[in-house]
């Protein structure tokens, strides 16, 4: 109401005012499901029991990968929650349901404000028969680059506590070390292991020689040996064509017949449905869906196009139909309220140039946003073209987070830098790459099938250091007791164990969130049209805090400015008369008001009390120990020396003499 949405909104349009129907359905216990099979037979046995399993087995990805691909990953547990019921008693013949891991933990946290680990554990309550699933990036974790191992078990073992069952298990370079460390850490913790092979290239494509058949049977050998229970085809990018799907699915089901084969892809060609009833047709036990409203294009194919396909044949889901179309149904509405994260503001059907620049699913959208965002939104048919030409320069990489961002991060800086191949190849030594690209050659990612391109890596490295082998395997193990400390002194008793292992792979992202909660509370309580763009004037809310405690808030009016910067607020809470003062933040830019300390950062020093300044005693560069004296205050006649907490250098000055400040204000920076 006063500063606007408290999360970046990704286009103009605006979210609808609507509260979707939530289908009627059966109340108590549901029907069980797979997740009773797993809980009963175990891990091995589950394996087993699916491939006896006469139909084909379905997971639903319109809980993560749907919306991921489609609205930027936005989607709250608050529309979760609302539908979990629904389909907890409407398919117990439901494989799984993918709704953790991937982009989601990220984007909870950072935009949506919520705790990822909360959402699990809120869905597991709702949904007690049907498997959960989640996208484990390997020795990534569910972060953008390679942690220490105990950070990744760690990260496992609370999943499992939580509710998840299920693990796909990746590597965005089918590097096989830290397929490895994810199977191991998913299987130890007591989860389903189902290991991916991450597919790009054409099988059926003679001509396609570096990601050969070979290759990915392979690859399936070593997987299996390694332990995996599932084995998961990865079509990230949706370019496993319907004849290729029955090769490859035929030639790995001919050489390992008792191992469950469950496949992923993405429809952005339109040929997603003909790629999975070609998979069916030669043996894949399950495949990846999305409801009929959260389908097509950049996710998955549609539920309902895959169910009725199948009908009356011997490879029949046993899904109901009429279930299906009003689970869409509430998704056609709920999909109204993420209007400004919407993919098809700018991408309007689906596109088989896929084909050619093998962009996956998850990325395409994103990257039309950031092109947007940069000025190149006209540049995005040169975008996917150079997208094609920096995936070559890499090597020929496999594509998904986070290679595909390094393929996706050069292609932006080649357009925006209008570089092309050979300019690349020929300035390597002189250009400032993206830090993702030099990164990727150092080997903090892993080692690419076939080796880095020489000489573009030595000339981009410049003698900078290399990591040989699995990066994990030399990295130091986190030390989570000291982690919890340093959690708590910034952030006092409220920390959690699921804080302690969000902070060991988003550090900042979860001190900002913490930060956020503890000033403004559970606002993942709001509605979502609420939440992204505040309520209206004289509009009724109904807040449910917690089960059996709800808030009725009424907003009456806000104030002009006054000359502090900030407007009151004026509300109605449970019928009583309230008021609150709000700082105008585009009112303070011009106000110049001062900055306040960073809270938890030692290096950033606040004034300790209101008062006046009456002397610096540094300038920018010196170099200053450890309770040295920085800056002198006066207030009520008494005066204070503020010395430095830490040793370091004066990046930044905030306060010259006769200043008046509040408390908290920043008096320096020291780095």
């Amino acid at each position: 109401m006063v500063n606007g949405p408290s999360t970046p909104l990704g286009t103009t349009l605006p979210p609808a005012q609507i509260t979707p129907t939530v289908p009627p359905h059966s109340e108590g216990t549901p029907q069980s499901g797979w997740r009773d099979v797993l809980l009963k037979e175990g891990a091995k046995g589950f394996a087993k029991k699916i491939r006896a399993h006469k139909g084909l087995l379905l997971m639903d990805t319109t809980m993560r990968d749907a919306h991921q691909s489609l609205l930027a990953t936005r989607v709250r547990t608050y529309d979760l929650k609302r539908i979990a019921p629904f389909v907890a008693h409407s398919f117990p013949q439901m494989f799984s349901l993918e709704n953790w891991g991937g982009a989601t933990f990220d984007v909870a946290m950072r935009f949506l404000h919520e705790c990822p680990w909360e959402r699990l554990d809120a869905l597991r309550k709702e949904v007690p028969n049907i498997p959960f699933q989640m996208l484990l990036r390997g020795a990534n974790g569910v972060g953008y680059t390679n942690y220490p191992d105990n950070a990744v078990f760690k990260f496992c073992e609370l999943s499992v506590k939580y509710g998840m069952d299920i693990f796909r298990v990746f590597d965005s370079l089918n590097y096989l070390p830290n397929l490895i460390v994810g199977m191991e850490a998913a299987g130890e913790a007591g989860g389903v292991v189902e290991a991916a092979i991450s597919y790009t290239g054409d099988v059926s494509d003679p001509s396609r020689t570096k990601y050969s058949l070979k290759y990915y049977t392979d690859l399936a050998t070593e997987l299996i040996k390694a332990g995996t229970h599932i084995l998961s085809i990865k079509d990230m990018a949706g370019v496993l064509r319907p004849e290729a799907a029955k090769i490859l699915i035929d030639a790995i089901r001919q050489k390992h017949p008792d191992v469950p084969i469950h496949l992923h892809t993405h429809d952005t060609a339109g040929a997603g449905v003909a790629t999975i009833l070609a998979a069916a047709e030669k043996g894949a036990d399950i495949v990846d869906v999305a409801v009929d409203s959260m389908s097509g294009m950049t996710s998955q194919p549609s539920m309902g196009a895959v169910v009725a396909s199948l009908k009356n044949s011997p490879r029949d889901t046993g899904i109901d139909m009429e279930k299906i179309f009003q689970y869409s149904a509430y998704w056609e509405q709920a999909r109204q309220l993420y209007a400004p994260f919407e993919c098809t503001v700018t991408m309007k059907s689906g596109n088989s140039d896929v084909y050619v620049n093998e962009i996956p699913g998850g990325q395409y959208t994103n990257l039309q946003f950031q092109a947007h965002s940069l000025g190149l939104g006209d540049q995005f048919e040169e975008i996917k073209r150079v997208y094609t030409q920096a995936n070559q320069l890499l090597g020929d990489l496999i594509k998904v987070t986070p290679s595909s961002k390094i393929v996706g991060d050069l292609a932006q800086f080649m357009v925006q830098n209008k570089l092309t191949p050979q300019m690349v190849v020929e300035r390597a030594e002189e250009l400032s790459f993206p830090s993702s690209v030099v990164e990727f050659f150092q080997g903090h990612v892993g080692e690419p099938y076939g080796g880095f391109p020489e000489p573009l890596r030595t000339k981009i490295l410049k003698g900078k250091p290399t990591v040989k082998g699995r990066p994990g395997a030399s990295m130091k193990p986190i030390d989570f007791d000291q982690l919890r400390k340093d959690l708590e002194e910034k952030h006092g008793s409220r920390v959690r164990e699921c804080d302690v292992l969000s902070a060991s792979m988003y550090p900042k992202v979860l001190d900002e969130f913490l930060d956020f909660h503890g000033l403004f509370g559970p606002v993942e309580c709001f509605d979502t049209r609420t939440f992204f763009v505040g309520p209206k004037i004289a509009e009724n809310l109904v807040v449910e805090i917690e089960k059996g405690k709800t808030l009725h808030i009424k907003p009456l009016a806000v104030t002009d400015i006054n000359s502090k910067g900030e407007r009151e607020v004026f509300f109605e809470l449970n019928g009583q008369l309230r008021s609150v003062m709000v700082k105008d933040k585009t009112a303070q830019k011009d106000m110049k008001v001062h900055p306040k300390a960073q809270r938890g950062q030692k290096g950033s020093i606040g004034a300790p009390m209101p008062g006046t300044i009456i002397d610096v005693k540094v300038k920018l560069g010196d170099r200053v120990e450890k309770g040295a004296p920085i800056v002198v205050m006066s207030a009520m006649k008494m005066e204070t020396v503020v010395t430095a907490p830490v040793s370091g250098r004066i990046k930044f000055i905030a306060v010259s003499v006769g200043l008046k400040l509040e408390g908290d204000d920043l008096l320096v920076e020291i780095e």
